[in-house]
């Protein structure tokens, strides 16, 4: 057993670039312009913690004696690190929610809560949305995904360090397996970034190589000992690696794959320099901004949560007062709860410390469980208010059975009597109007087949393109099976088409979505713009697949469901509750801008074929615009999504299918 090597000394260096690396992801969250790229601060966190970690780690194996103690001493000190504050800042999050948080977005915080301090909200963000999506933007505790990463792996590495020790001790097998695993995770992380993009960012799997490479940097960098002039060298060139991601890179960057690599070349080479006066890092201010930057983390997000639920993101005043105060916040959390928490704790013994801890734990998040189970605790606002915020759960019965999200076939839901008089095919739009079409037919008797299906426009030989997409989804082949089933219906009813068309084919409209002017679609080959030639393809495609469709039956097109661009039942009621009254609305010269290829493409098929056409607007705009709400109540559940009540305007549209004489044939009985 070597001796026990002598207590490492503090790394100025190390506390600077943690500087470097809250200040990027703090302008980056705030939309600072120059920092597109920013959330790479994350990169160098990862790397830094391994780096500390493994130190950590390797010379507790190295000194010997009780490995459990060790272990529980280590996972002790980092509770007492991370915990205190994040509890802080849980229980504070409660309290202000209580007075300004919606019912649905406070019995999220309640279940964000619960997921950040036991360190799973990686998992929980992964399965609800990715983290450049708009939606994930608004959740107060998102930024917990790499406190959650990172703790997991602190759990995992003394674990899979001690059993190479007792099979084999010394450094050189700690390097091989380490090496080992930063190769594997970094295949995995490079394959699945296109294929499984939440999940590559969130899962500790595709990060693990990260803190990997930090580790490794301290088992071998006592082997190369440059002069000053080639850790100069060294140190520039690794800021520049750092530098250049944070201006190179984007939200659109797919991440992390092969391109995390920059910022964690570039912090391997910076820990490697280890200038301990550097400029670049030994600065005061740098060295104030790194000990205070797990508080500053915590606290910057909320306030550009904040920001965004008072509609102020764009507003430089705002902005440049949110940043202040996430400084000020972030120190007086340093002082007032990291620093006296830390000292309090290391004076108590260990076992009585971790109880002072756990149950810190439980007192936040008993009430969070409790504000989740009273969904978001209804009555602390206005009617009007609760009213409008409910809307968002106003959606079809029995969505999760009857909206096809996987698969090749359609549950055939029928909606109304069990006698079909007309057959529904679409997306996520087809799915949202499902009971206003039922709702349109003569008789009780009467019902309509639902075969909505999850991102799937009703276009033969389309292919999905997106990120986003899954393999289980199988447009193309549920089209397939679409075209079979239809033949056995008889030809007297009717198929109504409905989708979010436009999407498809020049992205969403959305602030936040990056892939305005990108196709989620292809046909002949993949475009990565809307270019003109994918549009006039686009549009061929839609014109044919309707008049393949008419040839044996009457086929109606809904014209695009106006889309909002915002969560209309979320901005209404945060409104209401401030006391603003503005309407949520579009113009119609931008629905018609954003929807003229449809238009023209369904004027085609109706030209060519004699399908027939279905326009919503007159039931959904009117005086110049196109509205979200009528009479205070949203006519959405979401940004461009119809809710029950809403789609009841449509109904008079869809009454004009069954006003036509009927044919011969019977339609079948179920």
């Amino acid at each position: 057993m070597l001796p026990a090597p002598p207590p490492p000394s503090f790394r100025h260096d190390i506390n600077g670039l943690r500087a470097w690396a809250v200040v990027a992801v703090v302008l980056f969250h705030f939309g600072v312009p120059g920092f597109g790229g920013g959330f790479v601060g994350v990169d160098v966190f990862f790397v830094i913690s391994g780096f500390l970690m493994t130190g950590i780690v390797v010379r507790g194996l190295e000194r010997g004696g009780s490995p459990w103690f060790f272990m529980a001493s280590f996972y002790m000190a980092r509770a007492r690190r991370i915990l205190p504050a994040l509890i802080v800042l849980c229980a504070v999050l409660l309290a202000l929610g209580w007075w300004v948080l919606m019912p649905l977005d406070y019995k999220a915080l309640g279940t964000h809560v619960a997921f950040s301090l036991v360190f799973l909200s990686n998992i929980k963000f992964w399965r609800e949305a990715g983290y450049f999506d708009a939606a994930s933007h608004e959740k107060w505790l998102l930024h917990t995904w790499s406190l959650a990463v990172e703790w997991q792996f602190y759990l995992l590495l003394p674990l899979v360090l001690l059993a190479i020790w007792t099979w084999r001790p010394g450094r050189r097998a700690v390097v091989v397996a380490m090496t080992v695993g930063l190769l594997a995770s970094l295949a995995l992380s490079i394959g699945a970034t296109p294929w499984r993009p939440a999940a590559a960012f969130f899962l500790l799997p595709t990060r693990a190589w990260e803190m990997l490479a930090g580790g490794l940097v301290y088992l071998l960098a006592h082997r190369w000992h440059g002069t000053e002039r080639q850790r100069l060298a060294l140190e520039v060139a690794g800021m520049a690696l750092v530098i250049g991601s944070i201006v190179g890179f984007d939200s659109s960057s797919a991440w992390p794959g092969w391109r995390a690599l920059v910022p964690v070349l570039g912090t391997v080479g910076l820990l490697l320099a280890a200038r301990r006066e550097s400029r670049w890092t030994g600065h005061p201010v740098a060295q104030w901004l790194g000990t205070r930057s797990y508080s500053i983390y915590l606290w910057h997000w909320p306030i550009v949560v904040a920001l965004t639920y008072l509609e102020w993101q764009a507003n430089p005043g705002a902005i440049a007062a949110g940043l202040a105060l996430a400084l000020v916040l972030g120190h007086l959390s340093y002082h007032g709860v990291e620093n006296p928490a830390r000292r309090q704790l290391d004076q108590r013994p260990l076992r009585w410390g971790a109880v002072a801890l756990l149950a810190g734990v439980v007192v936040v998040v008993a009430p969070g469980a409790g504000i989740r189970s009273q969904e978001g605790v209804l009555g602390r606002f206005s009617p009007e208010v609760e009213i409008a915020s409910q809307e968002a759960l106003n959606k079809k019965p029995r969505q999760k059975e009857c909206f096809t999200i996987g698969g090749t076939q359609s549950p055939s839901c029928v909606y109304g009597g069990t006698r079909v008089k007309a057959v529904l095919i679409g997306d996520s739009h087809a799915d949202a109007v499902t009971t206003a079409l039922a709702a349109a037919v003569p008789n009780a008797s009467d019902g309509i087949m639902d075969w909505s299906y999850v991102s799937c426009p009703t276009i033969f030989g389309v292919k999905n393109l997106s990120p986003n997409y899954r393999p289980d989804e199988k447009c193309g082949e549920f089209l397939d099976w679409s075209v079979t089933q239809l033949a056995t219906i008889p030809k007297d009813v009717p198929l109504v088409i409905i989708n979010r068309t436009s999407v498809y084919a020049v992205g969403h409209n959305e602030p936040g979505h990056d892939d305005a002017n990108k196709p989620a679609v292809y046909f002949s080959k993949p475009y990565s713009s809307s270019a003109p030639a994918f549009l006039v393809e686009f549009a061929e495609r839609l014109t044919d697949t309707a008049c393949q469709l008419a040839k044996n039956r009457s086929v109606y097109l809904v014209r695009p469901i106006p889309e909002m661009g915002v969560d209309v039942p979320k901005m209404m009621a945060r409104r209401l509750s401030l006391g603003n009254n503005e309407a949520v609305s579009i113009s119609l010269a931008d629905y018609h801008q954003r929807h003229a290829m449809v238009w023209a493409a369904q004027n085609a098929a109706r030209d060519r074929c004699g399908v027939k056409i279905l326009d919503p607007l007159p039931y959904l705009c009117w005086d110049g615009r196109c509205h979200g709400a009528k009479d205070g109540r949203p006519l959405y559940y979401d940004d461009d999504h119809l809710s029950e009540h809403g789609n009841k305007l449509l109904v008079p549209m869809f009454a004009e299918i069954f006003q036509a004489p009927p044919r011969a044939s019977a339609a079948p009985k179920l």
